[in-house]
């Protein structure tokens, strides 16, 4: 009895130490998406042209998602073959200097062509660090829980990403509503990417005082570690990788859609205030922290493939009756927020909740990080990074209709990650028909 006190004592604290870093990570990693479009373009990009200044201030978004399979390989290898727990410290390091040096870089006016390449430089760190901290993140959740319950635990750390975006857009929105124009992209902006340095000392603080997991402790002590992880997961799990990046595509379209891109469509395209679209989106990741546990729970009692599936299908559609209430009714704010808030805030929790057990369910332990975040994070590269540009151009060349076509692409992106999730379940059961293994919620 008194051991499974202990244990569940030990899963909290390894829960919460997930949950903080994560927050951190995300709040560090969003807060960039959440200027990119409003003050970058300006302060650091300044070429008389919107649609130009934007579409590169994007592209210095998307740099961070190119560096972050890097950083999920190399962070991977090394939490495969030494341990998570000390990864997961050192990405959190990075991260948090990063995103506090951005705050401080001179603008383009003081110190030219070095403004824009300084940025770029600390956004490939902060690359970097997310690229090996969401795997580890997961992990420690996935592998402390029981197997039946592993849906709902690796889910938690997922609500950092609502956190961090919550707070991101929060505090942008406070600053922007508080301060005038002038003084918010003069200095108010820096107010924000100075305030993770607290969250960072607090994150690592709680991660200092935690354990490696059961599961990969034991690969150590039967000295089970492979050598190169990375090459050790293309050569035995190539489909589950192909299927995981596809079943990954979804994700990374819609959530950069509506948390990224919406902000710049609804204050330059509809004309609605800043801190208006900021708000929505605010309360949309909000909301997003009470589903993601849920449907991670749904996971595991209805199957991982099956919730992920219909999840695709429904969060891909429900941006066409979300672009058309922003398009016919601008300005009616509750429509507006409404239309962010429940695509975003209840339907994206139906794929992004138990996403993160159906990647760990596809590898064993010995190469889990690895696997895990190469799917991730190289798949975002295209399903996230490249999202907030391709929908600028979208917009552009299918003006006045641009929002429709935006909407398409994410009914697209919705079909593509079903067909992942079906791939990812065929797969599951030829390794069972094989002679091998698969968790049970893999293939209900």
């Amino acid at each position: 009895m008194a051991d499974k006190i202990q244990d569940k004592a030990l899963l909290k604290r390894v829960v919460f130490a997930s949950l903080i870093g994560a927050t951190v990570e995300w709040y560090d990693f969003f807060l960039y998406g959440t200027v990119a479009g409003i003050v970058f373009s300006k302060l650091y990009f300044p070429t008389g042209d919107v649609f130009i200044s934007t579409m590169l201030a994007y592209t210095t978004f998307a740099v961070g998602f190119i560096a972050r399979p890097l950083g999920g390989v190399i962070f991977g290898h090394f939490g495969d073959r030494i341990g998570r727990k000390s990864m997961l410290i050192m990405t959190l390091m990075i991260m948090g200097i990063a995103t506090l040096l951005i705050g401080l870089v001179p603008t383009y006016d003081q110190i030219g062509v070095w403004a824009p390449i300084a940025l770029l430089i600390l956004r490939v760190l902060q690359g970097l660090g997310l690229g090996g901290e969401w795997g580890g993140a997961v992990l420690m959740t996935y592998e402390y829980a029981e197997p039946h319950k592993r849906g709902l635990y690796a889910s938690l750390p997922q609500i950092g990403l609502s956190i961090g975006l919550c707070l991101a857009s929060g505090i942008v929105a406070l600053l922007s509503f508080s301060l005038t124009d002038a003084q918010f992209l003069a200095w108010g902006w820096r107010i924000a990417f100075g305030l993770s340095f607290i969250l960072v000392l607090v994150g690592l603080y709680i991660r200092l005082n935690i354990m490696e997991t059961p599961e990969f402790a034991k690969v150590k002590q039967k000295g089970a570690e492979v050598k190169i992880p990375f090459m050790s997961m293309i050569k035995e799990y190539p489909k589950e990788v192909t299927a995981g990046m596809c079943a990954r595509f979804i994700d990374g379209v819609f959530f950069n859609v509506f948390a990224v891109y919406s902000i710049s469509f609804l204050t330059q395209q509809l004309k609605i205030p800043r801190t208006e679209a900021l708000l929505g989106v605010c309360a949309a990741a909000l909301v997003m922290c009470l589903f993601i546990p849920y449907f991670g729970g749904v996971s595991d009692r209805v199957g991982r493939t099956r919730t992920y599936f219909w999840g695709s299908l429904v969060t891909g559609f429900s941006a066409i009756p979300a672009f058309w209430i922003w398009l016919h009714f601008p300005e009616q704010t509750i429509l507006v927020w409404a239309a962010l808030v429940v695509p975003f805030g209840i339907f994206y929790a139906s794929i992004y909740g138990p996403e993160a057990a159906l990647f760990c369910d596809l590898f064993k332990p010995e190469v889990r990080y690895t696997g895990i975040s190469f799917v991730y994070q190289f798949s975002g590269i295209f399903s996230s990074g490249l999202t907030p540009i391709i929908a600028t151009i979208l917009v552009r060349e299918f003006a006045p209709n641009g929002g429709w076509a935006v909407a398409g692409y994410c009914v697209f992106a919705g079909i593509v990650s079903a067909l992942g999730a079906v791939w990812i379940n065929r797969l599951a059961r030829q390794r069972i028909e094989a002679g091998g293994t698969a968790p049970a919620a893999l293939v209900a």
